[in-house]
């Protein structure tokens, strides 16, 4: 197991129950938390774009996409099923890539395969599945169809992320996480999920 592998697993372990001590800790808890987030990923935003012309830009779609997180956080199985999808696809792709290597996605970000791409659709499946069995739910095309989406938006999200660290000639958006490196290089992909999966509750394309 590789030093980069060891520091991921580790740092997940210590983010997801950090998030879900803060959703149990009550609204203010979660807001605090959430403010938190949304203030060191503008920062990083900032820092990563300072001589770019994405700053309002990027600051509106955070700004956005963190509202989508505390709203879909506020029902708890929501919130959940978006977490578990895109952590699976972050691992799948992560492990796969590692593993299986491959011919190359894109040039925007040299590390990322089609066999990661595959992995992360496989373990987002596998999420859907166990988060069904959890809720004593069925699986309906409509989530079959949701998972896939939130799974693709993750990666073009990590994509996006990588583009712009590409123009900003940086490896990684921070230093405060270890074997990530930024808040935003954790939750590049839930950035976009998070909104993505707000605006298909809104449509009412899900039934819980």
């Amino acid at each position: 197991m590789s030093k980069e592998l060891i520091k991921r697993i580790l740092s997940s372990i210590i983010l997801i129950p950090l998030t879900l001590y803060f959703i149990f800790a009550g609204s203010f808890y979660f807001i605090f938390f959430t403010t938190i987030c949304f203030l060191v990923a503008s920062y990083e935003w900032h820092k990563m774009t300072k001589k770019l012309n994405y700053k309002l830009l990027g600051f509106t779609f955070l700004l956005f996409s963190f509202f989508t997180f505390y709203e879909s956080l506020t029902n708890f199985y929501v919130g959940i099923f978006v977490l578990l999808v895109c952590v699976a696809t972050d691992i799948g792709g992560y492990l796969f890539g590692k593993i299986f290597k491959g011919p190359k996605l894109t040039k925007i970000s040299p590390n990322k395969t089609y066999s990661g791409m595959v992995g992360g659709y496989f373990l987002s499946l596998i999420s859907l599945s166990y988060f069904m069995s959890w809720i004593n739910h069925e699986i309906s095309i409509n989530w079959f169809i949701a998972t896939i989406l939130l799974s693709t938006i993750s990666q073009i999200g990590d994509i996006i992320i990588s583009y712009f660290k590409r123009l900003s000639k940086i490896k990684n958006t921070g230093k405060i996480i270890p074997g990530h490196g930024g808040l935003l290089d954790r939750i590049d992909g839930m950035i976009f999920a998070f909104p993505t999966f707000y605006i298909i509750e809104l449509m009412g394309v899900l039934s819980r």
